[in-house]
């Protein structure tokens, strides 16, 4: 069954983009029915041994916000993966970003975070922050390769437990300089 018929990934849908492999996953923004899926995924793979804080409820309450977006990578069976950023006045705050394991290195979390960094430069915001674990040298690897660059450490963060690298970028500019057709943009 493709993702077109399957219920979960039906209404808003798009496909990825052909660089991300496999084929059969669909983008689009999470709904209520999301919810306890992505807060398991929070629990599993983001949250372990801190103990639960996006509960089924709090990410409920973010679909809901009209300033939070959520979006989910989704098979026809679950969620790949999700990520899920708040935008303020002046800036974006990438709170959760989770892939399954058997999902990772396949180029969905940077397909989910190239998405949201769109839709924030769409809303004109111009930098995304947000935190990590310390002891995450993947996430802290993969958000430096995503341009991200470390502006601070908060000790006991996590559940008075674990310190947090706080993370930021200014999305006006890539690796190699502005957007492309950024000057044309704010030229015309």
């Amino acid at each position: 069954m493709s993702p077109r018929h399957d219920s979960r990934c039906r209404a808003g849908a798009c496909k990825l983009r052909p660089d991300v492999p496999p084929a059969n996953l669909t983008v689009r923004l999470a709904t209520l029915d999301d919810a306890a899926e992505i807060a398991a995924m929070s629990r599993d793979l983001i949250e372990s041994g801190l103990g639960w804080t996006w509960t089924i409820a709090r990410v409920a309450r973010n679909i809901r916000n009209p300033s939070t977006l959520t979006v989910v990578a989704c098979t026809p069976e679950r969620i790949a993966a999700f990520a899920i950023m708040f935008f303020s006045d002046e800036h974006a705050h990438l709170s959760l970003l989770a892939v399954r394991p058997e999902w990772q290195r396949a180029g969905l979390g940077r397909h989910l975070v190239a998405w949201l960094e769109e839709s924030a430069l769409a809303a004109g915001i111009a930098t995304i922050r947000l935190e990590l674990r310390e002891t995450n040298r993947a996430a802290s690897r993969f958000y430096a390769r995503l341009g991200f660059a470390e502006f601070a450490r908060v000790p006991a963060y996590y559940g008075g437990v674990e310190t947090a690298v706080r993370m930021s970028r200014d999305i006006r500019r890539g690796p190699t300089g502005p957007v492309p057709g950024i000057g044309r943009l704010l030229s015309g």
